[in-house]
């Protein structure tokens, strides 16, 4: 579930933007759409608890994460909440160039506290299709190879909230379609909550194709002066 309430936020010398009241259901979809700069990537970071909200509330996954909320005490419980709580998949994939796939996976399973399991991680990259890239790191990934290894990281814990930046922006047709399923299933297995932001036309067609059996809402983010 997601829900905001006059949520804004203010860059330290920079635009300030406001947001839509949205109320999406434990399992719904939420597609962002928007021009450049309008703030669909802040309002992923927002609901993701990467940065605290200037104005508004914001509940995500039954925690409050608004602009006057203390809820948490400190970093380390805010990153074992979304470790647990949110899978994310940012426009910059943050894959650590030191670790193979396979590790950057299991680092993953580490920050929520979990063993180390190798048959998940397996799972979550063969239904990518990128199951043999296990051993590499991603350097020797593709443009295409990296964001879906990515995405698998994003499902790999199967989260309670799935948010994804521009998913598709660097597959073609057929990755995209097994991307957009795959991130569809997984949300609909687990009852996850899934908001995509993106540009791409292709995830509109999806889910307007694909959403008999979800509840699906799409808004437009504009910038707004505060």
């Amino acid at each position: 579930m997601i829900r905001t309430r006059q949520l804004a936020y203010r860059y330290r010398q920079g635009p300030a933007l406001s947001f839509p009241d949205v109320e999406v259901p434990q399992g719904g979809v939420l597609l962002l759409a928007g021009p450049s700069g309008a703030g669909k990537s802040t309002w992923l970071a927002l609901a993701a608890g990467l940065v605290r909200a200037t104005e508004g509330q914001i509940e995500v996954a039954g925690q409050a994460l608004g602009s006057d909320v203390s809820s948490f005490k400190s970093g380390a419980a805010l990153d074992a909440w979304r470790a647990r709580a949110v899978g994310f998949l940012p426009q910059k994939l943050h894959l650590s160039t030191a670790l193979t796939v396979q590790q950057n996976l299991a680092m993953a399973q580490w920050a929520a506290g979990q063993a180390p399991d190798d048959q998940r991680i397996s799972a979550a990259l063969t239904a990518l299709g990128v199951q043999d890239l296990a051993g590499r790191k991603p350097a020797q990934l593709s443009g295409g190879q990296a964001q879906r290894v990515a995405l698998a990281r994003a499902v790999l814990l199967q989260p309670k909230v799935i948010l994804a930046d521009e998913p598709t922006a660097s597959l073609d047709d057929d990755a995209a379609a097994v991307s957009l399923a795959l991130l569809q299933s997984t949300a609909a297995r687990e009852g996850a909550t899934l908001a995509i932001a993106t540009h791409d036309a292709r995830v509109g067609r999806h889910f307007a194709e694909n959403s008999s059996q979800i509840s699906l809402q799409r808004i437009q983010i504009m910038r707004h002066q505060l």
